[in-house]
């Protein structure tokens, strides 16, 4: 295998490659990247059996062939090479591979790619297009929501499936900690009218999302009940889905939540992380004291002191009283497009109901704690 390439295209594609290989690996091979050249492109394909990413770039080939070298040390070397080299891979020795840029020469140890596992393909039934704003959507506005407990693995991704609103389908992304919640939806795409309901890994969520910067308009999503695949431009994301069952999450979602504020959803944000800097790092504590016209913010802890602060609100009603955690606050209200968000809630003891004024597509529910 021979072949030349410009710098910045390899870069490119192997940054979307090498960060889906993990840093420490039992099994050498999982450590390396395939690289094979044929037909006028170079396609990089790295897994760490879970995950698999391919991506191609075209590059002009002197000798066609394959092998698999270290993912990170490749990397690595290519972003320190000159902006604009031209990048020169021989891998015609044995066993190695030897990369020449300028006056740069690097010798990589190879693994024989018969070595390097292949993700068996199977049957994806299920497919359909999304645009890559949709998706942008899906993800970003109910992946802080995903839970990190190792313990719950079920909740360790968003859950991905049709739904129902109001009697038109829809569909939604859903990720849960049990203390906060995220739906998101968008109208339902041509082909997913049978989709299975799935839950997308944590990492493949993060690996997804850089992809989706960089892609043209559409995405095109593939998915059976055990794998999904994400077909972009140049990369193909394929990756196997948690084997467990997502919680009945509608039940958590309050319906007899009477008592609806109204409030600039800046003013509100910045206020909250105002008050809270005196909160303790523990808890993260921020008390809202609701009246007709006005919301009172307030923290305190016995190492920093206290703080409040007043901002007028569009509500009328009854006094109440209820306390969160600041940063899950704040992760909300980050996801709020529009000027204006909408709290409604029942007492200071039950979970509240977050969304944009004007957005019916998102809703976000909020456990309170004791303050």
């Amino acid at each position: 295998m021979k072949l030349t390439i410009e710098r910045a295209a390899l870069l490119k594609s192997l940054g979307h490659v090498q960060s889906v290989v993990e840093r420490r690996n039992t099994i050498p091979i999982l450590s390396n990247v395939k690289i094979e050249a044929s037909g006028g492109k170079l396609q990089l394909n790295a897994t760490d059996m879970d995950l698999d990413m391919v991506d191609s770039v075209g590059a002009e080939i002197t000798a066609e062939g394959a092998t698999t070298v270290p993912a990170h040390t490749l990397y690595d070397i290519v972003r320190k090479l000159p902006e604009g080299s031209q990048v020169e891979l021989d891998a015609s020795g044995d066993g190695q591979l030897i990369l020449s840029a300028g006056r740069s020469r690097f010798t990589l140890s190879c693994l024989p790619t018969e070595e390097f596992p292949v993700m068996s393909g199977g049957e994806l039934p299920h497919s359909f297009s999304l645009t890559a704003v949709e998706l942008r959507t899906l993800i970003d506005r109910a992946k802080f929501a995903i839970s990190t407990e190792e313990t719950r693995y079920y909740l360790n991704g968003i859950y991905l499936h049709k739904a129902d609103r109001d009697g038109v389908d829809v569909l939604r992304s859903v990720a849960t900690d049990g203390h906060r919640l995220a739906s998101v939806e968008s109208p339902l795409p041509v082909g997913a009218e049978n989709l299975p309901g799935v839950i997308v890994p944590r990492k493949t969520v993060t690996e997804l999302r850089k992809l989706i910067d960089e892609s043209g308009d559409e995405v095109e999503v593939s998915l059976s009940g055990t794998k999904i695949r994400f077909a972009f431009d140049d990369a193909i994301l394929t990756s196997k889905l948690i084997d467990g069952t997502f919680p009945d999450y509608e039940r958590v979602i309050p319906s007899g939540n009477d008592k609806e504020l109204t409030v600039d959803c800046k003013l509100f944000a910045d206020a909250v992380d105002r008050v809270s800097a005196i909160s303790s790092e523990k808890s993260r504590a921020v008390k809202l004291s609701i009246s007709s016209g006005n919301l009172m913010l307030s923290a305190s802890s016995p190492e920093h002191g206290s703080a409040t602060e007043e901002i007028e609100i569009a509500y009328q009603g009854d006094t109440v009283e209820i306390g969160f955690n600041a940063a899950y606050l704040l992760d909300i209200t980050r996801q709020i497009e529009g000027d204006t968000a909408e709290l409604s809630f029942a007492d200071g003891n039950s979970p509240t109901i977050l969304r944009e004024a004007d957005d019916a597509s998102a809703i976000y529910v909020l456990m309170p704690m004791r303050v």
